[in-house]
């Protein structure tokens, strides 16, 4: 097994923002519940309907949320040598215009001085304050830019508020390749609760996460390659999550589809300059591997090469299953995606090596010196 083991895909809510999240009263928000018990957090649309009979009213928030100590013991418990730390949905989209830009600085600084408390072992995706004028984003960027330990962003699939097709999102990736920083592109919004049928409530958060959310990132994704953003910034870089949705899966029929399509035929599909979605795989695309099993590593590693996907582990999301053991267990969300590395691979250890770890060192230059 590799020497360095990094987590692309970990997520903290620094107290800065969880004090934000408290002092709101609409999603998204952070409850407080009956004494003893943790308080809440609700950040995914109709979790605070109380009309709903969902079992999802949304997640305890404990200490491993906020808490940068228990990132560094959730890493030491499962061999993880490196985190690239990132804000959780729903980052700063909701923030107001001019209140966004100034809270976007402190977040990242604070984020960045996390990093800086465990030198060596953390490195972080900033978060962008979408909300504001397209100035004060760009402005961000390049200022992170030049943080220590800053890689990269996190995005939603919003942008600003239009979706990553907005042509008013040029600037902000024109300042994104400009400077080498890596989108880390995550969903929330998920798709319209209609679409999981009447009885939906009964099932949780199950098909709003494991289907509303991969697909939220495929549309995402397939409009940007539409709307031609790496024909116009070819050296823009994306790192999907979890494993890019459906996008290695679907990648043939989506460029079969726009070739056929009467719309796209004539003035971008036929025409020799738009780049292949194949191409934008291999050259673009960089895919997480927080997909659970040893298909689906599989099917990144086809898509977007071996040596373009990145391990993670979604903490401090999907946390141990309850059992009558008093012990420390490690998470099967974590284990499972190292037992899917591993079985997508067998004995070729160089490629589970690079995936585990080497890629990201490489990709994001995880080095200080």
């Amino acid at each position: 097994m590799t020497s360095k083991i990094v987590d692309v895909h970990t997520h903290v809510y620094p107290p800065q923002y969880v004090s934000i999240l408290k002092k709101r009263t609409k999603v998204p928000y952070v409850r407080d519940t009956e004494p003893g018990k943790p308080s809440r957090l609700i950040i995914l649309p109709g979790e605070d309907d109380p009309s709903s009979e969902s079992t999802a009213k949304g997640r305890p928030i404990g200490s491993e949320y906020y808490d940068i100590n228990k990132k560094i013991e959730f890493m030491n418990l499962h061999g993880i040598d490196i985190s690239v730390i990132s804000l959780a949905n729903p980052w700063l989209d909701f923030l107001e215009p001019d209140e966004a830009g100034s809270i976007a600085i402190e977040v990242n600084d604070a984020i960045n001085d996390m990093c800086d408390s465990y030198k060596g072992r953390l490195f972080a995706f900033g978060a962008l304050p979408l909300s504001a004028p397209t100035t004060v984003i760009a402005s961000e960027v390049e200022r992170i830019s030049k943080l220590k330990y800053t890689r990269g962003v996190i995005m939603g699939t919003g942008g600003l508020g239009k979706g990553l097709d907005d042509a008013e999102l040029d600037p902000v990736y024109k300042a994104l390749e400009e400077t080498g920083m890596t989108i880390f592109l995550h969903p929330h919004y998920g798709l319209p609760k209609e679409v999981f049928g009447p009885r939906a409530a009964e099932y949780g958060h199950v098909l709003p996460l494991a289907l509303g959310f991969p697909l939220e990132t495929t549309i995402a994704i397939s409009r940007m390659i539409l709307s031609g953003v790496f024909d116009r910034f070819p050296k823009l870089s994306v790192l999907l999550a979890h494993s890019g949705g459906t996008l290695p899966f679907l990648a043939g029929r989506l460029e079969s589809c726009i070739l056929h399509d009467a719309h796209y035929s004539g003035p971008q599909a036929a025409t020799s300059s738009r780049r292949k979605i194949w191409d934008i795989l291999k050259t673009n695309i960089l895919l997480d591997a927080v997909v659970y099993s040893e298909l689906g590593i599989r099917a990144a590693v086809t898509a977007s090469g071996a040596d373009r996907v990145l391990f993670g582990t979604d903490h401090p999301f999907f946390p141990p299953l309850e059992t009558n053991s008093e012990e420390e267990e490690k998470w099967l969300s974590v284990t499972t995606n190292y037992k899917a590395i591993q079985d997508a691979f067998g004995p070729e250890k160089e490629q589970a090596e690079a995936v585990l770890g080497g890629n990201a060192i490489r990709l994001l230059r995880l080095a200080t010196d």
